[in-house]
């Protein structure tokens, strides 16, 4: 194995890049956050980073405004969702500029997972060590929760849950989302709330963002 987890580039025998899949233990050692999908709302949460005493902590995000109508949460290294987030930035503004619409939410996962799959097949670059759960809503007002990974994949959902102990948060949701579920903004808020508890000490610890 010490042959093939060196290079990008390089597939193992039995089909791995180990590269990838080392990007993808970053993530699952990130802090936790969780999206639900309403009817007419989305809700992202995340755990709380503990800082420093004398720090900022205005200055520690892990939701991040991404267009007007487009937010995200990620999980994984802070330093590579900055230079992912400020790529997506320019693509929504450059997209704006040219078709005089608002990006849609699958177009910006589609964005963000293709910049990141280009880094796990170029040689002198390491793939980004981060999942993304995207959120918001379309021109016609439809919610939208798209993932990205590390390796360029990303997927529709109705609700998920991706860093630490996400396996936790995501049996959670699937015991308790149903599509009749989350009716009110309420209820959407309350389910995302209860999911991060079940990993999360404390509801101190917990920082939301209401669509």
């Amino acid at each position: 194995m010490a042959r093939y987890d060196r290079a990008i580039t390089v597939f193992s025998p039995d089909g791995h890049l180990f590269q990838v899949e080392y990007a993808m233990e970053a993530v699952r050692k990130g802090n936790t956050a969780v999206a639900v999908r309403g009817n007419d709302t989305i809700v992202l949460g995340v755990e709380k980073k503990s800082i420093a005493k004398l720090q900022e902590p205005r200055t520690v995000r892990k939701i991040l405004k991404v267009d007007e109508h487009v937010c995200l949460a990620f999980a994984g290294l802070t330093a590579d969702a900055r230079v992912l987030v400020n790529k997506a930035r320019i693509e929504c503004q450059s997209y704006r500029l040219s078709v005089e619409d608002p990006v849609s939410i699958e177009y910006v996962a589609r964005y963000i997972a293709g910049v990141a799959q280009k880094y796990t097949q170029s040689g002198g670059v390491r793939p980004f060590g981060i999942s993304t759960l995207i959120v918001g809503f379309d021109m016609d007002g439809t919610p939208r929760l798209h993932q990205t990974d590390p390796s360029g994949t990303y997927s529709a959902w109705k609700a998920n849950a991706i860093g630490r102990s996400s396996k936790t948060v995501r049996e959670f949701l699937e015991k308790n989302y149903t599509p009749e579920t989350p009716t009110s903004e309420e209820e959407t808020v309350l389910l995302a709330v209860r999911a991060l508890l079940e990993v999360v000490e404390s509801s101190k610890s917990i920082e939301l963002a209401v669509l």
